[in-house]
């Protein structure tokens, strides 16, 4: 299936690893030009070379998206290079373990800085190129904030902004023709995923009792999985679809846990 995305420039945030560095291998794949932004350059500037060694082509951004003016610059930098956005996939971001209990109003408001308000920045910053190409938006999100988790308050809290962002902004945008839709990850093996599973007193146990839970083949979800969808609510061929939350987990959240 052609999914019309050939030249598009499509910014994604921590586009270097993870989640986000599965959605640039799979933009670029589509012939996309996707832009990788996060802080580290040497990790973006790998996963762009990752990119052109496969014949695509790939830009990589330096910013520190907790400040403000980064979020801006970085917008400016992509459009004084290319001159358009098509597209735009908020998705960085880290499960901090913020809690009530454990956290404080610094803390909490940090961890809001590192997972939600430079999703509106970003968008903030795009928007009028966006107008122009009538691109699209796709946020990614967390289960935490149906769910629940557990001393994770910030995130939860976050993830929840993210999801009424993209409903609010799918009714905001209609006149210019942008959709805004999200992609919602329960239990996907990611670095940071990887990192926190090791802070647990057993790791193995803890991993198997979580993946046993995972309705669809007792299995985590791929981070292919999750770059696939992002990639088709990005492309042409999801025209009429916009203001969604699609829950690419596994039936986790949906669907009963008890499920033999």
């Amino acid at each position: 299936m052609d999914l019309k995305l050939k030249d598009k420039v499509v910014i994604v945030t921590g586009g270097a690893k993870g989640i986000g560095r599965g959605i640039v291998l799979a933009l670029a794949a589509e012939g996309a030009i996707p832009v990788i932004v996060g802080r580290k350059q040497a990790d973006n500037e790998e996963v762009r070379q990752e990119v052109e060694a496969a014949g695509g082509h790939a830009l990589s951004v330096e910013a520190e998206l907790t400040r403000p003016e980064e979020c801006e610059r970085a917008v400016a930098d992509i459009l004084a290079h290319f001159g358009r956005i098509d597209a735009l996939v908020n998705n960085a971001g880290v499960n901090d373990g913020v809690g009530l209990e454990n956290g404080g109003y610094r803390q909490f408001v940090d961890s809001l800085h590192k997972s939600l308000i430079h999703y509106y920045l970003m968008a903030h910053h795009a928007l009028p190129a966006l107008k122009a190409s009538k691109g699209s938006i796709v946020n990614i999100g967390s289960k935490t904030a149906e769910t629940g988790q557990g001393n994770t308050s910030a995130y939860a809290a976050a993830n929840g902004g993210r999801s009424a962002l993209t409903r609010e902004w799918a009714v905001e945008l209609l006149g210019y023709g942008i959709r805004v839709n999200a992609v919602i990850v329960a239990e996907c093996y990611t670095p940071l995923y990887d990192k926190w599973i090791k802070t647990l007193p057993d790791p193995e146990e803890t991993l198997e009792k979580i993946t046993n839970r995972i309705p669809l083949g007792k299995r985590m979800t791929t981070v292919e999985e999750i770059a696939d969808a992002v990639v088709f609510l990005l492309s042409e061929r999801s025209s009429h679809t916009t203001g969604q939350l699609l829950h690419v987990d596994g039936g986790y959240v949906h669907l009963d846990r008890a499920i033999d």
